[in-house]
């Protein structure tokens, strides 16, 4: 179990520097102009601002938000969503194997996305649907179309839990409930914090 978590902190370190890196290169390649008709999921409006990428820690805590419920007793409990002033909110929770056996996490979580399925397992499917402003919001990706999410996932023994996170582009500030959509898994109604 702690080989698992080291490796998923290692690689949430890893995105943390690769977002910053992407940051840095956003910020002085900043000229205005041009690429209007990109996809606001893409890299290209990656929240920019100075100073480092926040620890997808950050504002965990253990009161369970939202409970997904998946295939073969997986189990996604919510235990945060943080708006970021640098446009952008982040999703904390816990993935957890609730059956007796172990289970492999499903390939399908990651998603349908070209980009996304060169990159590991993943919850790179996620999204975010503010009904409000009829909109959804995919996982942001970094400069090379990595998710910047959990990666690395790929089988719970019986009664594990992974802590995961996922970042989206930020809904306006007028819109607090969204609804979190994760392949292979029910959905549930969030709050975003901040």
């Amino acid at each position: 179990m702690s080989s698992i978590r080291f490796t998923a902190q290692a690689r949430r370190g890893v995105v943390a520097l690769a977002l910053a890196a992407g940051l840095a290169a956003g910020v002085a390649g900043c000229g205005g102009g041009g690429d209007d008709d990109k996809k606001p999921e893409s890299t290209a409006s990656a929240p920019q601002k100075d100073g480092s990428a926040p620890s997808p820690q950050e504002g965990q805590s253990d009161d369970v938000q939202a409970e997904l419920k998946g295939s073969s007793g997986l189990l996604l409990q919510i235990t945060s969503t943080e708006r970021d002033a640098g446009g952008f909110v982040t999703v904390n929770g816990t993935l957890k194997n609730d059956s007796a056996k172990a289970v492999t996490v499903p390939g399908a979580l990651r998603g349908d996305e070209t980009e996304i399925i060169a990159h590991d397992r993943s919850l790179g499917g996620a999204t975010l649907v503010d009904s409000k402003e009829k909109k959804r919001y995919y996982v942001l990706r970094d400069t090379e179309g990595r998710p910047l999410t959990t990666t690395g996932l790929s089988i719970l023994k019986a009664g594990e839990e992974l802590p995961v996170f996922m970042q989206f582009p930020s809904p306006p500030e007028s819109t607090t409930d969204v609804t979190l959509q994760l392949p292979t898994f029910s959905s549930a109604t969030i709050k975003i914090s901040g």
